[in-house]
């Protein structure tokens, strides 16, 4: 039986949207403009001891919201941290994050923010570095590597060896907005996805970026084999993407209340194999839904090569069998990560990154090529 305390069916994601994205590091667009502070020349310091009044605009606003904004150099997570240590006064009193402001309070900041150690350790992990400044990198990840660990993870063997690890050892410093487990990381690429994914090495650099991503001004372009033959040279599925309610580890388009989701395929290269039809093609997101890509994919009845999760056969058997043997298998998912391109958050200049197709992906398309079609 629903809880009396759930909220109605079309207000429930309404409910959560602005923690949602305060976690993904995206700070909502104020009503108003608020003044970034110049800690040396707005604040007194006294003891170790910063002080001001908080600006007329903040009227309204939550105290860790206004702090946030107003001081771009200290993420909105580590303001929480210092109110919840008590390092944050407000006309003299400990406040609460959640505490609304009038405008004119004296603030008065103590020290630093103590984050707690990382869970992810640094682990001496090869990476391949597409590109790297002061501000931001771009990373080509592996497939078979998890981004970072679960939420659950502690020490043993789900904590490392992921993407998190080996930056922590490749990369003097990372941005704190995602939290202990996921230090730098802006946006997600599952476990048996490669290719390029950006990670920022500062608080306010990663703030940026998430804006970027949530107003969708960052150009993903990705690589898939698909089975089957596309009807048209050019698709667009525009469908919800949700949790499947049955099987948890999936993600399903039939839900009515699942998120926005738009993913456009163009055809590259059709394929006639003695293992049957297959489509190469890119695919642009507008999105990044868990999963978007191969559960829009399955959606159109034709799923990503090697995702037996969303219906691709563990093995590939030509068309005409006549031993075991002659069957195909793709340990992973042949899907790919290859193109990025933005705006640097910080410099405003064009930034383009291409991931190239891995070896493996390279050598089973080259398989499927040297195979003639099945003949009768």
């Amino acid at each position: 039986m629903p809880s009396q305390n759930m909220l109605r069916k079309g207000n429930r994601r309404k409910s959560v949207m602005a923690e949602y994205r305060a976690t993904r590091g995206v700070e909502p667009t104020p009503e108003v403009i608020v003044p970034v502070l110049d800690l040396d020349e707005d604040t007194e310091m006294e003891d170790g001891v910063r002080s001001f009044l908080a600006d007329a605009t903040a009227a309204g606003m939550r105290l860790d919201a206004y702090l946030a904004h107003a001081i771009p150099e200290i993420s909105r997570a580590r303001v929480q941290m210092l109110i919840d240590a008590g390092q944050v006064r407000l006309d003299g009193v400990a406040p609460k994050a959640k505490q609304k402001l009038r405008g004119g309070e004296a603030i008065e900041i103590e020290g630093e923010p103590q984050p707690a150690p990382l869970h992810a350790t640094a682990e001496d992990i090869p990476l391949d570095i597409l590109f790297e400044d002061k501000f931001l990198a771009v990373v080509n990840k592996p497939a078979g590597m998890m981004v970072h660990a679960g939420a659950g993870a502690t020490d043993d063997a789900r904590n490392r060896g992921t993407l998190v690890n080996a930056l922590l050892f490749h990369l003097a410093k990372l941005s704190d907005v995602g939290g202990n487990l996921r230090p730098g990381i802006v946006h997600r690429l599952d476990k048996q996805t490669s290719g390029a994914i950006v990670i920022a090495k500062d608080d306010v650099t990663h703030r940026k970026l998430g804006e970027m991503f949530a107003e969708r001004r960052v150009s993903k372009t990705y690589i898939a084999l698909l089975h089957g033959s596309l009807a048209k040279d050019n698709v667009t599925v525009s469908l919800p993407v949700a949790r499947d309610l049955v099987r948890r580890t999936r993600m399903t388009t039939r839900r009515p209340d699942g998120r926005n989701a738009i993913s456009h395929f163009h055809v590259v290269e059709r394929l006639a194999t003695r293992y049957g039809a297959f489509t190469l093609v890119e695919v642009k997101i507008e999105t990044g839904r868990t999963h978007q890509i191969r559960v829009h994919a399955q959606s159109l009845g034709h799923p990503v090569v090697g995702d037996s999760l969303y219906g691709a056969p563990r093995l590939i058997h030509p068309v005409l069998r006549t031993s075991e043997e002659e069957s195909l298998e793709l340990d992973r998912n042949f899907l790919h990560a290859a193109h990025l391109e933005f705006a640097h958050p910080q410099t405003g200049k064009a930034l383009v990154v291409d991931a190239p197709l891995p070896e493996e992906l390279q050598r089973f398309l080259e398989l499927l090529k040297t195979e003639q079609p099945a003949v009768g």
